[in-house]
């Protein structure tokens, strides 16, 4: 069976890609915008440029029966472009419908979307975690594209019958995570002092061993038949405290000294933090750090019986280990 990933080089499709090329029952294509590097060797690659509506897939389409869309404009913090929701729009959704539409046309049966937990919010209120079936239109320009997407691919199973699995992850780490989660590794491997030592929320992660494993399980369907035209939350089932997966980090991090490396954690009352981040324009940050996101991902385990395959610690553990890799190369 043919299986095409968008966004093979990406953190998650690259992943995604190492760990399906272990089905030898399988042959992958990836999509790549320019010429990649650094894929297993059973990929042929497929040059499509930019993702739009106007982007032709014909070639990487061909025999095609499943369809791994986790390409996408990614959610960006301090985003300088004159008009997001336009260019989120433009990618996310545009881009999703015109390749969904020639998935229908090429003969596609199963088209897996990734999208994003921000398209249930940004936070949540302790005991009510958001559910795969909360009604909420997001306002914020990237959670907004991804809803559009989705409903716009859901219509398209039902107008159609192609098979539309969509999974909403939280934040994902593992080896090769970016942004705000790396600068936290930095954080930690300093071992200076950090004002986090009293935060009491809590947010649900997602591993991305666990992650990958699950959209394959979605990418197959006679493994999963009852996903089809679903949606999933996916999560580690592990929900953490800042302070406490700062505290992880630092045990992950301590076997590659010889004297270990502390979290070196100062209890700051998180009011006076928030009022500080705000004042200096990092209010969305503040939000991440000392808000909450919890999920739940029981329809994983209720309708498919997926179970995670690696524990939090255990993902910490690799992820140190590629940062700590990473850094002495440079």
């Amino acid at each position: 069976m043919i299986v095409l990933v968008t966004g093979g080089t990406g953190f998650v499709g690259s992943q995604l890609l190492r760990h399906l090329s272990q089905d030898t029952a399988l042959r992958l294509r990836a999509s790549v915008r320019s010429a990649a590097e650094n894929l297993p060797d059973q990929v042929s690659v497929c040059q499509v440029g930019d993702i739009n509506a106007e982007t032709v897939w014909q070639e990487a389409l061909v025999d095609c029966k499943t369809v791994i869309h986790a390409a996408a404009r990614a959610h960006i913090m301090d985003d300088a472009s004159l008009d997001p929701l336009t260019e989120f729009r433009r990618v996310n959704v545009e881009g999703s419908l015109n390749l969904a539409r020639q998935a229908i046309f090429a003969g596609v049966k199963r088209f897996v979307f990734l999208s994003s937990i921000k398209v249930n919010g940004e936070m949540t209120r302790p005991g009510l975690p958001f559910t795969p079936n909360d009604v909420h239109v997001p306002d914020d320009p990237y959670g907004l594209s991804k809803y559009e997407a989705e409903q716009g691919l859901l219509a398209l199973a039902q107008e159609t019958g192609m098979e539309v699995v969509i999974i909403r992850p939280p934040l994902v780490y593992g080896p090769g995570v970016k942004a705000n989660f790396s600068a936290m590794l930095k954080w930690i491997g300093r071992s200076i002092p950090l004002p986090f030592g009293a935060i009491h929320n809590q947010r649900s992660l997602v591993a991305l061993d666990n992650l990958v494993n699950f959209i394959s399980l979605c990418a197959d369907r006679e493994k999963s038949p009852k996903a089809a035209n679903q949606v999933f939350l996916i999560s580690d089932g592990e929900d953490v405290s800042t302070t406490q997966l700062l505290r992880k980090v630092g045990q992950a991090l301590n076997h590659h000294t010889p004297l270990g490396i502390k979290a070196w954690l100062v209890p700051m009352p998180v009011s006076i933090m928030t009022f500080i981040a705000k004042l200096l324009g990092k209010g969305a940050l503040a939000n991440r750090l000392f808000g909450s996101l919890q999920i739940d991902s029981s329809k994983v385990r209720d309708l498919l019986g997926w179970k995670p395959v690696i524990t939090m610690d255990e993902q910490l553990k690799k992820t140190m280990d590629a940062y700590i890799e990473n850094e002495k190369t440079l």
